[in-house]
């Protein structure tokens, strides 16, 4: 399923970092709904950035929940996404599409875990798209091109899922992953409210820094040099403020190094002047992903959800 958007894509600089710990101990995936487990805390390289020791062994050892990989069709291809949910069945239950940040990875579900799992236990499902080109999915991830389809392609998939209520999907992006949510809520992809936390929302402003540049011409060697317009329109939600279908709650860590906290202000900027439902929250001293307060900013996110039920 493709969509007109315009193009909403990548985080420079941002990327830099994510993209520098790509992660270990995941299961082959060989069958739709796989369950995983969970591989030992030291031996996933940057895993601290994402969780304590402590939080992640008690989620890894939570029986009420169980992580399985997916696979679904996507525009031609198999592509592939996490599901986290309660083993016993426990009504229809809302759902939380989460959008990981960075560009490709081999498997990323030690870092959801603590997330995903704070989520479920405030009564959410969380599925979470690994985008083509990712976990040995075909393709290439374009970074907030073609693989925006990854992303509305699974709104029919949670409706075969048993105990989701498809009609309660809510949308949550981290750092590239923001910027997918709000390509996805230009598309119109049908949400009660999504938050973000760390999102570019300006591509030009993160190419302007000599690492940001660095970092697009590795992920769009060829678009850069072709249409470097159309590439920055799409990927900076900036530019569109008034095409952005649901309430958005913007986080953004006061001392972010990979995407300036100005990224988000401004975008909070232009929702206020296109009369959009928005809140805005910069954590004072806090970095990219927020990992110091990583339990308040997945706490204020429900709360936000929990605003339009």
């Amino acid at each position: 399923m493709r969509t007109p958007c315009p193009t909403v894509g990548p985080l420079p600089a941002l990327l830099a970092l994510l993209a520098a710990a790509p992660l270990l101990g995941a299961e082959p995936s060989t069958a739709k709904g796989q369950a995983l487990s969970f591989p030992p805390y030291d031996s996933v390289p940057g895993l601290a950035q994402y969780a304590s020791r402590e939080a992640y062994t008690t989620a890894a050892a939570d029986r009420r929940f169980v992580m399985e990989q997916i696979r679904y069709p996507s525009d031609g291809l198999t592509v592939l996404a996490y599901v986290y949910r309660p083993v016993a069945s426990s009504g229809r239950l809302p759902v939380v599409v989460f959008n990981r940040g960075s560009w490709t990875w081999e498997s990323f579900h030690p870092q959801l875990l603590v997330m995903a799992h704070r989520l479920a236990e405030a009564g959410y499902v969380v599925v979470a798209p690994m985008y083509r080109g990712s976990g040995g999915a075909p393709a290439r991830d374009e970074m907030g091109g073609a693989e925006l389809d990854d992303l509305l392609n699974l709104r029919p998939v949670l409706a075969t899922f048993p105990g989701v209520n498809p009609a309660r999907v809510y949308l949550y992006g981290e750092s590239r992953g923001g910027m997918m949510v709000y390509q996805a809520l230009w598309s119109g992809f049908p949400v009660r409210a999504a938050a973000v936390f760390g999102a570019f929302t300006d591509l030009e402003g993160m190419l302007a820094e000599p690492k940001g540049l660095e970092m697009a011409r590795k992920i769009w060697p060829q678009e850069l040099e072709k249409d470097r317009a159309a590439l920055v329109e799409r990927r900076s939600a900036l530019r569109w403020p008034e095409r952005i279908s649901a309430p958005v709650f913007i986080m953004h860590g006061g001392a972010d190094r990979s995407c300036p906290p100005e990224q988000s202000l401004k975008m909070a900027e232009a929702l206020q002047a296109a009369g959009k439902p928005y809140e805005l929250k910069v954590f004072f001293g806090e970095g990219h992903v927020l990992s110091g307060r990583a339990d308040e900013r997945d706490q204020d996110a429900v709360r936000w959800f929990r605003r339009f039920p």
